[in-house]
């Protein structure tokens, strides 16, 4: 006779295999991107399709934060649907500084796809960078939510979460 704790372990492990055999799941899911990964191709094909959004991107990845915001600006003028694209607008404005605009960006990035774990996770950066502990965990446990199996993003947000704790004294939080 099976025990009930193997029989669910036994479901656990058939679930998970037949999630990642999955074409969606092993795909990243699709819908806007959602942060999850795996269409790289398919991704470099749609960057490499607009001269803005490759420059945008290029930018981003050279820290020329100030090139990357004019760039993706010009691309989501003529895109506004691309949550990607709204994700590193938001992305390239806070890591210069400009908060205001990088709450709007993710803000347009959450609205267009809500499910977006990238989008989730650099809302909390920005939430920690303005000092907002509060706001930075409302978005770990939106991460919890979405990450069925442990995801990149919530791994990343939880341990900046961790080191804005470790510097700063118990009386401030």
């Amino acid at each position: 006779m099976t025990s009930p704790l193997r029989s669910h372990s036994l479901v656990f492990v058939l679930l998970a295999l037949a999630l990642s055999s999955s074409p969606a799941v092993a795909a990243g899911g699709g819908g806007g991107g959602g942060g999850g990964g795996g269409e790289v191709a398919a991704d470099s094909a749609r960057i490499d399709a607009d001269s803005d959004l490759k420059a945008g991107m290029e930018a981003v990845k050279a820290e020329h934060w100030h090139k990357a915001i004019a760039r993706l600006n010009a691309y989501v003028a003529r895109k506004p649907r691309d949550a990607d694209a709204w994700n590193e607008l938001a992305h390239a404005y806070r890591k210069s500084g400009d908060l205001d605009n990088a709450f709007k960006g993710y803000e347009k990035a959450l609205r267009i796809d809500p499910k977006h774990r990238n989008a989730h996770e650099y809302l909390g950066e920005a939430y920690l960078q303005a000092g907002d502990l509060a706001r930075a965990e409302a978005q770990l446990r939106n991460l919890d939510k979405l990450c069925f199996l442990p995801c990149e993003q919530y791994a990343d947000l939880k341990e900046e979460i961790r080191r804005y704790k470790a510097d700063r004294p118990v009386a401030s939080r």
